[in-house]
């Protein structure tokens, strides 16, 4: 940062991350692009998609595939049952960060109805 001017006024321009096709995702990866389609169609990996319907894949969708893989052989699980799994790590995820805002705050992030 030595290179920036004191009193000069700076534009941030949020960057979208690189996105990859289906082919470097499955290199990536360490799988057949087949097997991503499939985890695609399951559910399990969340790209975006172009016009003309091609799958582009954020850079995180290769630790997200990472998890599965890990679930899978961790836990023998098949990949209709990672769906469920990963939904429920995710939910305690979110109430672990929902409790620690509330030890943090003191109280909770949501107002009682009753």
């Amino acid at each position: 940062m030595e290179h920036l001017l004191p009193g000069t006024v700076y534009a941030i321009i949020p960057t979208r991350p690189r996105l990859m096709d289906l082919d470097a995702f499955a290199e990536a990866a360490g799988i057949h692009p087949e097997t991503a389609r499939r985890l695609v169609r399951l559910g399990l990996l969340d790209p975006e998609r172009d016009r003309s319907g091609r799958l582009w894949f954020p850079p995180a969708q290769v630790a997200a595939y990472a998890r599965l893989e890990r679930l899978r052989t961790g836990l023998c699980l098949n990949y209709a049952a990672l769906g469920l799994v990963v939904d429920l790590l995710d939910r305690i995820a979110e109430l672990e960060r929902e409790l620690r805002i509330q030890h943090n705050t003191g109280g909770p992030t949501w107002t009682p109805t009753a």
